[in-house]
């Protein structure tokens, strides 16, 4: 009985000193997170004749970064975000242009895209602003060591691109490779029964096929080389170099190698970053000194600046950034729940200070009753101010249902668009479940009652019942972007079967208005609303507040910087199976009917 007792009080000890612990440990973090809450933007003054320095080791996403947890343990200043805002980089690349103390940009480092960030729509509203910076008569400087496609997309507009000795260009084109998982289905005993309208439709291939359907490979092949002339054609006329020329270096090619690179005019010169430091050194007035070239970062940069979203006015512009997949109910981080942004649409459409909204699309889609839910509060807003549409990378299926009812839509020409259709998907685990020796049996009241269970497959009765729904809410979406877009039912009709456009079709077929970025969006914007310059922005989704930022700490610290992910081959591999697999969870329609684009249809 003593051991009992003994050992009892000093499990009770224990105990006592694990939470007293971890109460100075939450608190500790809650003291750290109040001073990076606290923290000013960085008070020293910009030295004139300063270099602005883009480092691409980034992600570059439309809406804000939720919350920055590199600022826990970032040693200095340096720009060590996870990701960097679109809006953030193209507004202190536009204000460096006719800011006096600076004198010119390097572009360093490599793009890190992650979801559905940097991609080539974001990047061409990017290279405008280094255009912008070009044009004010500033040198624009790009140093590549092992360049990817985007990285030399954006450098392409500089003025003189350097490649490092031991660099090289990965220029191959453009790709998409994804995995079909119906032989794994079918060897587990997971049947997949399918429903959809639009031959074009091949969001359910993954589930029922091992490889593309020629519909897919016709429809993905045409999109992928319109969207890669177009890059081609900015960066031949930037480098004054044919068409025709860069894909004959990139097909004779494909890793190219830096004599190569130099010899074909894709860079101005191979030399390494010490003679690069050295230059700029005398650039900026520091020849010969062992102190860096002056220099300031983009993101400090850009919080020392002034931001619209600041500006004192009693007029506002609201950005809604619908980014990621559409899914039913509030969603997740990275999600936009449908009952979520309808609830913030109408609260935007009843503040009378909100005198135009914009809705900043990048997504594929996804729950057809959750796109239905933010499509109707567009529509609502609209009768009370200007709603305007800014589509990113991805304005496709569900990302176009809720675009249809915009007074203007705003697109790049390399904006992947359309997908108007719509599919369902059935699992059942029977066989599954069988080989374990599992049965099930039930009783019902009705005939099709119990017809959502996934532990049978469902009857020809039973499917001609979903087929029913899909077929209806495909002549739903018809009859809505005809409405919405005031285009013949019969011309939409035809150009629909959920087939996916570039923003260049689009424009030519009326899906879109106008080209132009998210900055041209809010102009327009704040055109329509009459309020010239004088009105702040209003962003939603907003950054989490304090308690939601020790819970992620408390749950990931120390953080993974999201823009520098694992690059082994067996992560690569595990990423892409998971991110393929991940994409069911958000397969939440109460109905089962989807508007999402073809998950094979990203672009690498």
């Amino acid at each position: 009985m003593k051991n009992f007792f003994t050992s009892m009080l000093g499990t009770l000890a224990a105990l006592c000193i694990f939470a007293f612990g971890g109460f100075l440990l939450f608190f500790g973090l809650l003291g750290a997170i109040i001073a990076i809450g606290a923290r000013k933007a960085p008070s020293h003054a910009i030295e004139n004749g300063s270099y602005l320095v883009f480092d691409l080791s980034t992600n570059i996403t439309d809406a804000p970064p939720a919350f920055d947890l590199s600022q826990l343990y970032a040693a200095t200043d340096a720009d060590r975000t996870g990701a960097l805002q679109l809006r953030t980089v193209t507004r202190a690349l536009q204000r460096a242009a006719t800011d006096p103390r600076i004198a010119g940009i390097l572009l360093k480092g490599s793009l890190q895209p992650s979801g559905y960030g940097s991609g080539y729509a974001a990047l061409r509203e990017v290279r405008a602003a280094l255009r912008v910076f070009r044009d004010s008569g500033k040198p624009v400087k790009a140093y590549l060591t092992d360049a990817q496609a985007r990285d030399y997309y954006l450098a392409s507009a500089a003025n003189e691109v350097t490649l490092d000795p031991f660099g090289v260009l990965f220029l191959p084109g453009l790709a998409s490779n994804s995995p079909y998982f119906a032989g794994a289905l079918e060897k587990y005993g997971i049947d997949v029964q399918v429903t959809r309208v639009g031959k074009y439709k091949s969001a359910v291939e993954p589930f029922t096929r091992t490889d593309m359907s020629p519909e897919a490979r016709e429809e993905a092949q045409l999109l992928f080389n319109e969207i890669w002339h177009s890059l081609l054609g900015e960066v031949a006329l930037a480098r004054h170099l044919s068409i025709t020329g860069i894909q004959a270096t990139v097909d004779a090619q494909g890793l190219i190698l830096p004599a190569a690179a130099k010899q074909s005019g894709l860079v101005d010169r191979v030399a390494d970053r010490n003679a690069v430091d050295d230059e700029l050194r005398a650039a900026t007035g520091r020849t010969g000194s062992k102190e860096p070239f002056k220099q300031i970062g983009l993101g400090a940069y850009a919080r020392m600046i002034s931001d619209p979203a600041t500006r004192a006015s009693s007029n506002a512009v609201a950005v809604v950034y619908a980014e990621g997949e559409i899914v039913d109910g509030m969603g997740k981080i990275g999600e936009v729940g449908g009952e979520k942004f309808a609830a913030e649409l109408r609260r935007l459409r009843e503040d009378d200070s909100v005198k135009a909204i914009v809705l900043r699309v990048n997504s594929p889609g996804g729950s057809a009753e959750a796109s239905e839910v933010i499509q109707r509060e567009v529509k609502r807003a609209r009768e009370k101010k200007p709603v305007i549409i800014s589509m990113g990378t991805y304005a496709a299926s569900g990302g176009y249902w809720i675009s249809a009812y915009a007074d203007r839509v705003f697109a790049e020409p390399t904006t992947i668009t359309g997908s108007i259709g719509v599919f369902g998907l059935q699992f059942d685990i029977q066989k599954l479940a069988a080989n374990w020796g599992i049965t099930f049996d039930g009783v019902k009241t009705g005939r099709f009652a119990g017809a959502d269970t996934i532990t049978r497959p469902k009857t020809p009765e039973e499917m001609a019942v979903v087929q029913r729904l899909v077929d209806w809410l495909y002549g739903q979406f018809i009859l809505k972007v005809s409405d919405g877009r005031k285009l013949d039912q019969g011309f939409v009709e035809g150009i629909a079967q959920g087939r996916v456009w570039s923003g260049l079709e689009a424009k030519k077929l009326g899906l879109i208005d106008e080209f132009g970025g998210l900055q041209n969006a809010i102009q327009y914007a704040a055109q329509r609303a009459k309020v010239g310059g004088d009105y702040r922005l209003e962003e939603f989704p907003r950054k989490k507040d304090l308690a939601q930022a020790i819970a992620e700490i408390l749950g990931r610290l120390p953080a993974q910087d999201a823009a520098a992910p694992a690059s082994g081959l067996a992560a690569q591999v595990a990423r892409q199976i998971q991110a393929e697999l991940s994409t069911l969870e958000s397969f939440n329609d109460p109905r089962g009917a989807y508007a999402r684009l073809p998950l094979e249809l990203e672009i690498k």
